[in-house]
């Protein structure tokens, strides 16, 4: 029986590189639907699970994804509520590759390097961001600082993860390369996760820091969100800090991308998001 899989997208038309990336993950056939809601998800759900049974149900599988990384979570919601008791597919979760790029971020500053007791600094609370700083905790950081440039949105975003998933994020203020510096002083590992051509990470702010160990950045688009960095910088040291650039990190994120895909299909009741596919990442190889 061939693996089919459900490509619901938030946005208007879904997205060319998450149906690369199943193709390459091996399913045989894409269904795929663009402007998916809360409100209109469920009659497609139903399309997958009432026309399989039994074990040929984990021959089907959702992904869910768009750049509304909200409106995505919401339509994850919806999804879990259309199946019926065991009469159900495993779910990916995965809008704006948020999760699987977290995912990557993480266990590439992790390689070779024991975050235990560390302080992390996160510059940018998007969604790649929080993720991230969720993993570090798990991971076992003794703090971890997630930024914005406005201090009350940082305490918005740390309030909701603690609402949320039960974690002690602290919230910091990165308005200008100052306090970026200040945040800097004591840590052990800096991640930029910053919007594309902006460096939000100037080298006053790193050199010279007697405490970083890992500098990592998801900004490919020039400039880098971290001056010093390069996108293939893999782990490259410089001035005695091990840099991680975008397209090392991406790289590892395709991998973990093709692997949550894949085990999509080892049974029927998965539901793979921000707070399992760090469990995937982990068995892959860097």
């Amino acid at each position: 029986m061939k693996k089919l899989l459900l490509h619901l997208d938030t946005d208007p038309v879904p997205s060319a590189f998450d149906q690369a990336v199943v193709y390459d993950a091996g399913v045989d056939n894409i269904i795929a639907y663009g402007g998916i809601t809360r409100d209109n998800v469920t009659p497609h759900v139903h399309g997958m699970i009432f026309t399989r049974g039994g074990k040929n149900l984990k021959n089907s599988a959702i992904f869910i994804g768009g750049s509304n990384v909200a409106a995505s979570e919401l339509v994850g919601k919806a999804v879990k509520k259309a199946f019926f008791g065991p009469v159900s597919v495993s779910v990916m979760l995965d809008p704006n590759g948020s999760n699987t790029t977290a995912a990557a971020v993480v266990r590439k500053v992790l390689t070779n390097y024991d975050i235990s007791g560390k302080k992390v600094v996160i510059i940018g609370g998007g969604p790649v961001g929080q993720r991230s700083a969720l993993y570090f905790i798990k991971e076992g950081a003794s703090e971890v600082i997630i930024t914005s440039r406005s201090l009350a949105r940082a305490k918005a975003i740390t309030e909701q993860m603690k609402q949320d998933y039960g974690v002690d994020i602290i919230p910091g203020e990165s308005r200008s390369d100052e306090t970026v510096a200040k945040l800097l002083k004591g840590a052990h590992v800096a991640v930029a996760c910053g919007p594309a051509g902006v460096c939000i990470l100037p080298k006053s702010a790193w050199q010279n820091n007697e405490t970083l160990d890992v500098i990592a950045d998801v900004n490919a688009v020039p400039p880098m969100g971290v001056e010093g960095l390069e996108v293939m910088d893999n782990g490259t040291e410089k001035e005695g800090v091990h840099f991680y650039g975008a397209i090392a990190i991406g790289n590892f994120k395709m991998k973990v991308h093709r692997g949550a895909i894949s085990a999509l299909f080892e049974s029927n009741d998965q539901f793979l998001d921000e707070t399992t596919i760090y469990d995937i990442a982990c068995k892959i190889d860097l």
